[in-house]
């Protein structure tokens, strides 16, 4: 590990001031960014830590919430707001890491943690990722666990959050501030596909650090889902997973969201599939019809390919649960 400096401001105002030049490095429940120190992945010249700035809290906003950028996962997991009108975020925190993890890890955090590439955390082996224009190692490699959707012959990572997966089906809204000022990101375009950029994860600028995300009110509370396939039923990142939410009336779906994880260099939310199955009944048929639209541009790498199929089929599970308002269990790990 490389030696560092390291200071904890106590206000916003003063971290942002610490985190002018290069190699500087915020560093809040350090469940991901300690890792990739302790591999030489990452190699800060600077620490900034912020945990204790006054960023702990969720608050009401209107009808929805605003949730601070140091609230742990555990803490929004079972917050009882959280809970009655976002539970779609709720299952999807719970389904991540493990209670330990979710203790330290926070929420903006979580936001910023970096793809779990055998590659990437290799630093024996090329990655565009890490060094950009190295190459990409996984391309022809170990692949079983790379993205079928949005890659680039530059990268084929994943995303690892589900938090994220349920934050992107919820039209969330991330406030960041800068030395210069402040401003909000739509969640859907605050990570980024790795186009021919890859070392790029998200559309920050530097310097800016992540104060809090906000939750618009919406009518998810019964319909909804998440579901999560992956080679251990806990403490495993997903294969595929799917965040399903929708407002029935009348007996026809209305206000669709459909979100995949485990795919994509970013959870994957298709608009397209969301409004062709807006207005419709919520039947199986029609769930197929939605997942090929999803899947329509879906490329495998060879040893990741199964998971195409795995992505449709879970598509219409997940949006079977969702109507019955029915969610796949915490507890019971079969699928309902």
């Amino acid at each position: 590990m490389k030696r560092f400096s390291y200071t904890r401001p106590t206000e916003v105002s003063e971290a942002l001031a610490e985190a002018e030049g290069e190699d500087v490095y915020f560093l809040a429940g350090g469940t991901n960014l300690v890792d990739l120190m302790k591999e030489n992945v990452e190699r800060p010249r600077h620490l900034v830590d912020i945990t204790h700035l006054p960023l702990d809290r969720i608050e009401e906003v209107g009808s929805g919430l605003k949730i601070g950028a140091l609230v742990p996962n555990s803490d929004l997991a079972h917050d009882p707001r959280v809970a009655e009108r976002y539970p779609l975020l709720s299952l999807a925190l719970l389904n991540g890491a493990s209670p330990q993890l979710r203790n330290s890890a926070t929420t903006g955090g979580n936001l910023l943690q970096r793809t779990r590439c055998y590659y990437f955390y290799d630093v024996a082996t090329p990655c565009n990722k890490r060094d950009p224009g190295t190459g990409c190692q996984a391309i022809g490699g170990l692949t079983r666990l790379h993205a079928i959707l949005g890659a680039s012959p530059h990268c084929i990572a994943t995303h690892p959050s589900d938090m994220c997966v349920a934050m992107a089906a919820l039209d969330a809204v991330v406030h960041v501030e800068s030395a210069s000022g402040a401003r909000t990101i739509p969640f859907e375009e605050f990570h980024r596909l790795p186009d021919d950029t890859p070392e790029r994860d998200t559309t920050l600028e530097p310097g800016e650090l992540v104060t809090a995300v906000e939750l618009p009110p919406t009518r998810f509370d019964k319909h909804y889902t998440y579901l999560k396939l992956r080679d251990r039923q806990s403490y495993a990142f997903a294969l595929v997973s799917v965040a399903a939410a929708m407002h029935l009336e009348d007996g026809v779906m209305t206000d669709v969201r459909l979100v995949l994880g485990g795919v994509a260099h970013k959870p994957w939310r298709d608009r397209d599939a969301e409004a062709f199955l807006s207005g419709k009944a919520p039947e199986r048929a029609h769930f197929s019809d939605a997942a090929d639209v999803v899947l329509a541009q879906a490329r495998g790498q060879g040893a990741n390919d199964f998971k195409i199929e795995l992505a449709h089929r879970a598509i219409v599970r997940a949006l079977d649960q969702a109507a019955r308002g029915s969610p796949q269990s915490i507890t019971d790990k079969r699928i309902a």
